[in-house]
């Protein structure tokens, strides 16, 4: 009976000794799996620069930080000029422009990476009679060699230009292919895409250039065909539509950027964001 006594303490003890090992395991176990977690993509991206790019930005930045909820991603819409300072001087990670780097902007130690195609709108006030505009006219008007609607189909009536202000993408772009660089007299300067809509929508005799995706589904505007070819994605991607310039992210060149601003970087040059691109009335370049 003693002896049937002690074997089972033993057992009970060696049972007990056996219990701990598991758990010392699962402790181990649990202190391994905080690896992945403290790994996770944290910290902030800040962009800075053009205004148009507003709707492609926010789309990205929205779904980027829904994927990484760690990573805050901010957005100041200062122009695409003050972008690419913003850049070179490191007060942002990214710039934001909508036109190409200038010759002396990357002997300055900057990067271009397109990230989109927009297409630049010439747009008339809903009302207006004129429906098709050739580039040389856009230009004359633009510069003053035309000066009344009825010389291009209008009703008659004093054109009223409307353009950005200098400095803006929208505008370098705009006057590069019309050919309209440091020439262009016009009667509101404005800061914002969203301004010159308001003013042309506002004034029966005004015209004015907006990006594509501010424009789409206006109808206080109405957006005329150039040469015959209307301003659409399909027109922007085949080349068809002649006025158009791209959506560029600006960086230091050779300076690494950090990992949730690279990470950002990289969703946004992916065919993964294209769609989103799409949505944001843009047209996405990567394959």
């Amino acid at each position: 009976m003693i002896l049937t006594l002690a074997l089972s303490l033993a057992a009970l003890t060696g049972c007990g000794s056996k219990t701990e090992t598991p758990a010392d395991t699962n402790t181990d176990n649990s202190a391994q799996t905080e690896t992945p977690a403290e790994a996770a993509l944290s910290g902030s991206v800040s962009t800075n620069g053009s205004t148009s790019m507003e709707k492609v930005i926010g789309a990205l930045s929205e779904q980027f930080m829904a994927d990484n909820s760690g990573v805050t991603v901010t957005y100041d819409p200062t122009g695409s000029g003050a972008g690419i300072e913003a850049s070179s001087n490191g007060s942002a990670d990214i710039g934001l422009a909508s036109r190409t780097l200038k010759d002396e902007e990357k002997a300055g130690g900057l990067t271009e990476t397109v990230v989109a195609l927009d297409g630049i709108a010439v747009i008339v006030n809903a009302d207006s009679k004129v429906a098709d505009l050739t580039v040389e006219q856009i230009g004359k008007i633009f510069t003053g060699e035309i000066t009344d609607w009825s010389e291009v189909g209008g009703d008659a009536g004093t054109i009223s230009c409307i353009g950005r202000e200098a400095g803006s993408g929208t505008r370098d772009g705009f006057e590069s292919i019309t050919g309209t660089k440091d020439a262009c007299k016009l009667d509101q300067e404005l800061t914002s895409t969203g301004g010159v809509i308001e003013a042309v929508a506002g004034n029966p005799n005004a015209i004015g250039y907006a990006s594509l995706s501010a424009v789409e589904g206006k109808n206080t505007v109405k957006a005329v065909t150039v040469g015959g070819v209307a301003c659409t994605e399909a027109t922007v991607l085949d080349g068809s539509y002649a006025i158009q310039r791209p959506f560029v992210l600006v960086t230091k060149t050779g300076e690494n950027l950090s990992p949730a601003a690279q990470a950002f970087f990289d969703y946004a040059t992916s065919s993964a964001a294209s769609q989103l691109i799409k949505a944001a009335g843009a047209v996405p370049v990567a394959k």
